[in-house]
């Protein structure tokens, strides 16, 4: 599983649409690739063009569905026709358990500091943080203070996303010491997804991850 690997810190490119943006990443080095099924995302892919790319993706490479408040029983179908092997959460309560045995991703959005507790009560097999913004569960090309992830201690692996781009996720990466590093606006170029910038990104993710 790509966040549970303590030897480096790993990739994921999310808001994959295509598969020439698919096999960019994996031949770059991505460890897992995020399928959007949020339909208010600019970024959102229909289950048979997921299901078409992860048929043909390398088997270390994990495929990861990405859901903002999708009915639980979509979600499990979803996953089963797509044949994704993680979850990814936005939103909800906090508590929903996916009757499918695969591991989950709990997204928090970073505004006033959540603390330990709240996060720690979440189900999930790793924390995502992400940079709060009003209207977009995802995807907003902003940072978060990041000295914020040394003050509270997180039992799950830490996923770090928001504002990534190959300028800093090097940077990033020292300062919070995550399992793995999460990128979608920081490797676009006029909102679709540049190859230039995604092969630099994960070059200096798996150069930055000492």
């Amino acid at each position: 599983m790509f966040f549970n690997n303590n030897t480096k810190v790993n990739v994921k490119i999310c808001g994959i649409k295509d598969s020439n943006t698919a096999q960019v990443a994996v031949e770059s080095g991505a460890d897992a690739l995020g399928f959007i099924f949020a339909p208010e995302s600019k970024r959102c892919i229909k289950p048979e063009t997921a299901r078409e790319i992860i048929d043909h993706l390398s088997p270390r490479v994990n495929p990861v569905g990405v859901f903002t408040n999708t009915p639980l029983e979509e979600i499990e179908e979803i996953a089963y026709f797509c044949n994704l092997q993680i979850i990814q959460l936005h939103g909800y309560t906090g508590q929903e358990k996916i009757k499918l045995d695969l591991p989950l991703i709990r997204a928090v959005r970073v505004k006033n500091k959540p603390g330990e507790k709240e996060i720690n009560t979440l189900k999930a097999d790793a924390v995502l943080l992400d940079t709060y913004h009003p209207h977009l569960a995802g995807g907003t090309g902003k940072t978060f203070n990041w000295d914020y992830t040394r003050e509270i201690n997180i039992k799950s692996p830490l996923i770090l996303a928001g504002g990534l781009t190959p300028g800093n996720v090097a940077t990033a990466i020292k300062k919070t010491r995550p399992c793995a590093v999460d990128v979608s606006t920081g490797v676009e170029t006029e909102g679709k997804k540049d190859t230039y910038k995604i092969k630099e990104f994960i070059n200096k993710a798996k150069g930055g991850s000492l």
